[in-house]
Formats: structure tokens, C-alpha cells, sequence
């Protein structure tokens, strides 16, 4: 094996890697970044300039969607089914068997030089303060071993860094500066939904958002298209790819390199076993290469990134706690119709937010709290398709005579809430699935139990209060994660913690029991939050990690 000629090397390009790889060159240190995926080229790849934009919501490149594989799902219960069911007007019910289903690819990512930070929203959320002490305070979860007040420096820093906007009043997460750039206007819709939150005694504030509402270090402000998920052509979205990577292979010191695949992690031997030699990886030729990793990170996400370390085996899973402490996306989402045109198909996505019911002990009888937010681009109800599909059931002029009235005039309330460990819920390999190389694809075990069934009556309850207070008479949609398994946002199979026998990671991120061998991802949460998206703390605490490390 050839001597080294980087300091570190980083498997995972999105939000958590991508952040690593360009606070360590800011430390003078030379990276070379990884990731299994492609690169995209926003020029070229997104397509929202074709006409059959609506039929793609994220156009995926060879090798930028993991495989995974999902344990069987829980039964349902009947008299549930008539509260959460999942169900459009257009459609029906969208699971009509009797056990929950698997939406689309189940766990909503991209894999590729960015991540799934490619396709999010753009939501730059902190952590509720109240949300990192779930077990102290409430015997669930675990406490985080980091403090806000240790991660409030590096959300300022990441947000400074993306130009977030952002409103004035910061409700729980208390700041030491303003938002680098203000926040964005609301659009139509999310003005009526703040009449209703406003009938209801809720605060409807400007969402925090890594979309310049002005321009910023050489990107544009945004133009309010709606499209995000599809991914932003634009730049003007705070991608990992247009921000960190390419601020990190501007200095000169981080190599990238897109459809490499992690196939081995050689453990050191000897009196050297705490230490990670080397790494073996596939080009995308399949070309097989080792490499030597000084220090090595992984940043492949609360699903892969447990994966990894389970098909070395003994690696890091002394604990038994690689790939325990699943958490997922909790949401349920309400559509309906208004009577007055909007132009709800347009604006800026997640515009407006909520935080009424975030605190864990928002909500009575019930532990751990959630957000609502406007939500009609993240349904995928913006454009004709979806809305004769899905919204205005029918044929001929009738239905042509809705359709007009309805595109445009629609309005969805998405709530996003807590998700806490459950002993069936977990990620680990499966015996039969294999990858091309033969390696056993990850496989993820979800299970909704009696407390989240709580949490999303509240959630259900809730869209359609709001909805109804803006003066929706008619709803069109609803989207639940009680019968269908789908996760956008995954935490904790590698939980942070000062005890190695219950944490995989310490406060710095270090592997347990390993020198210079870090996670820096969504894996390492040792909560959920209330509905916060993710992106914005992985990156701060990426940030923190890497400052912690010595030369």
C-alpha cells in the first residue's frame, strides 16, 4: 500500500461529509472525499425547464438511489385506519392492504456528491434546546452529550456560511446574532394558512431557509420557482455541493471523487487494532484500490453508515449498538381546497412554520412534540398531473372546469413530529439481499408504536384544524406515516454518548474504543427533535468534531 498523500479521508459527500471535508482544509489538512454516487451538474441534470418536469419529482442518476432492503411491516389497526389512513380523492385509499406499505424507495435519499442535500427543501433548523435532554427529562431516548449552548457558535457559523434566512424572532432557540440575510416573503397561500394559524392563537413565522432571499457570496437570490426537491438548478439553494464542496476543492486541498464505493475497512492489527489502516474501494470503472486513511470519517447516513460497520465484523459493535436506535420521519400531511386563486403551485417551498406544538411537552399526555409547515410542494400537489390524479376525480368538461379552479387553489399542512427508539425499530443486514459486490444490503426495521400513535392523532388532528381555521371546506389528501413506512430524515443508529456500553460515538464524534476513526451524521443524534430537519446540526456538529481533532 502506497504511503498517503492526503491527511483524511471522508466517505459520504452530503451534508455531514461534505462539511468535515472543508473544515479540515480550512486547517490546512489535504482530503479526499468519497462518496458512492455521481456528481450532478445543475446546468444539466435537474430538468426543470422540460415540460414533463412534473413527472420526476428528483431525476436520479445511475447509482443515486442505495439500495436498502425493509423488514416486514406491523398489521394495521382497523379502527386507526379511519383516523390516519392515507388516502386521496382522486385515488383512495393509497394502502389498501392490511399491513403498512412501503412508499416509493421507503428511505427518501440521494446518494451522490451533495447527498440528499441535493433534493431537500432547504430548511436550516436548530435544535430545540428542550429536545437534547429527552431521557433526564423524560425517561425516552438518551440526552445529548453536547450542549446547545456548544452548538449555538457553529449554527451561526454554518448559517453564515449558506446565507440562511430567516425571521427576527428566534421563539426557543435563543441566538447571539441575526439571521445572516432576512427572511423570505410569504406566498400567498402561507398568508391565508397564517390567517387560519392566527384564528387558532398559533405564530406562523417565516421558515428558516438556505435559499438567499438575496444574493450571496456569488449566488443568486431565488426566484421562487417551487422547485427544490427537484434540486436547484440555480445555486442559489445551499446544497452541500455548491457550498461547502466547492469552497473545499477551491483551496486547493480536497480531492473529490464521485462512484467510489466503500468496500472494506481494514482494521489495524497487533497492538494496533484501535486504529483504521485503510479503507478498499471500487471505482466506477471496477478498478479496486486501497487506501490509506490517517484519519478516517464516515458520513454515509444513519442507514449506511451502520451498514458499514456491521459487515466488519466486531467493528465498533462492541457495545451492541451499531444500527440500534432507529429513528424516522413521523408525519402526516392534510390537502385541501379553497375557493379564491392562490398560486399555490409557486413560491418558496416550506415558507411558513410553526412551532406551537414543538416542545416534547407540547402536547398533553403525550411526549415528544412536533412542527407544522406549509407543505403543498413537499406533497407534490403543484402542477396538473398531480392535481387530476391525485385531487378532482373525473373525466370531460366537468372535470376540466375543476381542474381550473382547483391548480393554483389548493393548500396542504405538513406536520413532521418526534420519533423515539423502540427496540423493534432498527437497522441491520439482511441475510438474503446482496449488493453487486456481494455484501449484504442494510435493512431497516420500522415499527410504530402505542406513543407515536398518540403523537400522530395529534399531528391529524392538528392539519385539519389549521386547514379548516384557513377555510378549507374540502380535503383532498392525506398522507400518513402510521400505514406507510417513508423517511426522508433517519437518526441514531450510531448514538453519541459519553458510555461506550450504550453509545457508539462521544461528544467529539470519536468512535468508541478507536484514534482518529469519526462519524459525523445523523446517525450519532441521540433524539429526533420535534420535527426540526436535520441538516443545519449534522453540519455544526461536523464542525465541532473536526476542531476537536488533534493535528
Amino acid at each position: 500500500m502506497a504511503p498517503a498523500d492526503h491527511d483524511a479521508v471522508v466517505v459520504g459527500a452530503g451534508a455531514g461529509g461534505a462539511a468535515t471535508a472543508w473544515r479540515m482544509t480550512q486547517r490546512g489538512w489535504r482530503v479526499l472525499l468519497l462518496d458512492a454516487g455521481p456528481a450532478f451538474d445543475p446546468d444539466a441534470d435537474y430538468g426543470l425547464e422540460r415540460s414533463d418536469w412534473e413527472k420526476e419529482r428528483f431525476r436520479h442518476k445511475p447509482g443515486s438511489l442505495g439500495e436498502i432492503s425493509v423488514a416486514p411491516l406491523q398489521r394495521l389497526d382497523p379502527g386507526l385506519m379511519r383516523e390516519l389512513r392515507s388516502w386521496s380523492l382522486g385515488q383512495g385509499p393509497s394502502n389498501r392492504e392490511a399491513t403498512r406499505a412501503v412508499s416509493g424507495p421507503g428511505y427518501h435519499h440521494v446518494r451522490g456528491i451533495g447527498g440528499s442535500t441535493l433534493h431537500f427543501v432547504g430548511e436550516a433548523h436548530r435544535m430545540n434546546p428542550a429536545s437534547m435532554a429527552m431521557k433526564s427529562r423524560f425517561g425516552v431516548a438518551a440526552d445529548w452529550p453536547v450542549s446547545y449552548a456548544e452548538l449555538e457558535p457553529y449554527y451561526l457559523e454554518v448559517e453564515r456560511f449558506l446565507g440562511v434566512a430567516g425571521p427576527l424572532e428566534a421563539r426557543d432557540r435563543w441566538r447571539s446574532a441575526p439571521y445572516p440575510l432576512p427572511a423570505h416573503p410569504l406566498s400567498r397561500a402561507s398568508r391565508k394558512l397564517g390567517q387560519g394559524a392566527s384564528a387558532l392563537g398559533f405564530a406562523w413565522d417565516a421558515n428558516p431557509r438556505c435559499a438567499l432571499s438575496r444574493p450571496y457570496d456569488g449566488r443568486p437570490s431565488c426566484n421562487y420557482c417551487g422547485g427544490c426537491t427537484h434540486g436547484c438548478p440555480r445555486r442559489d439553494k445551499g446544497s452541500a455541493d455548491v457550498t461547502f464542496i466547492a469552497k473545499a476543492q477551491a483551496s486547493g486541498r480536497c480531492e473529490v471523487r464521485a462512484n467510489t464505493t466503500l468496500v472494506r475497512i481494514v482494521r489495524g492489527t497487533g497492538k494496533h487494532t484501535g486504529v483504521i489502516d485503510a479503507i478498499d474501494v471500487v471505482d466506477g470503472t471496477g478498478r479496486r484500490q486501497r487506501i490509506a486513511t490517517p484519519r478516517l470519517v464516515l458520513a454515509c447516513g444513519a442507514v449506511e453508515t451502520p451498514r458499514l460497520l456491521l459487515l466488519e465484523r466486531g467493528l465498533a459493535a462492541a457495545s451492541g449498538q451499531v444500527g440500534r436506535n432507529f429513528m424516522e420521519s413521523v408525519a402526516f400531511t392534510s390537502v385541501g381546497r379553497v375557493d379564491e386563486p392562490l398560486l399555490s403551485f409557486g413560491g418558496l417551498p416550506a415558507d411558513a412554520i410553526t412551532w406551537q406544538h414543538n416542545r416534547p411537552d407540547a402536547v398533553a399526555g403525550v411526549i415528544g412534540g412536533y412542527r407544522m409547515s406549509a407543505a403543498i410542494h413537499e406533497a407534490d400537489m403543484t402542477g396538473a398531473i398531480a392535481h387530476a390524479q391525485r385531487a378532482v376525480p373525473g373525466f370531460g368538461r366537468e372535470h376540466k372546469r375543476q381542474m381550473r379552479r382547483a391548480v393554483g387553489s389548493t393548500l396542504a399542512i405538513g406536520a413532521v413530529g418526534e420519533s423515539l427508539p423502540h427496540e423493534r425499530s432498527k437497522v441491520d443486514l439482511d441475510p438474503r439481499r446482496k449488493d453487486a459486490f456481494g455484501r449484504s444490503l442494510a435493512r431497516i426495521h420500522s415499527f410504530v408504536d402505542a406513543a407515536t400513535v398518540s403523537r400522530l392523532r395529534a399531528m391529524a388532528a392538528s392539519t385539519r384544524g389549521l386547514l379548516a381555521a384557513a377555510g378549507v371546506q374540502t380535503l383532498v389528501e392525506e398522507f400518513g406515516t402510521y400505514d406507510h413506512f417513508s423517511s426522508a430524515h433517519v437518526f441514531g443508529t450510531c448514538r453519541m454518548g459519553a458510555d461506550p456500553r450504550t453509545a457508539v460515538v462521544d461528544a467529539d464524534l470519536a468512535v468508541h474504543g478507536f484514534e482518529g476513526f469519526h462519524i459525523c451524521d445523523a446517525s450519532v443524534f441521540p433524539s429526533s427533535g420535534g420535527g426540526e430537519a436535520p441538516s443545519l446540526t449534522i453540519q455544526a456538529l461536523a464542525l465541532r468534531a473536526v476542531d476537536r481533532m488533534t493535528a
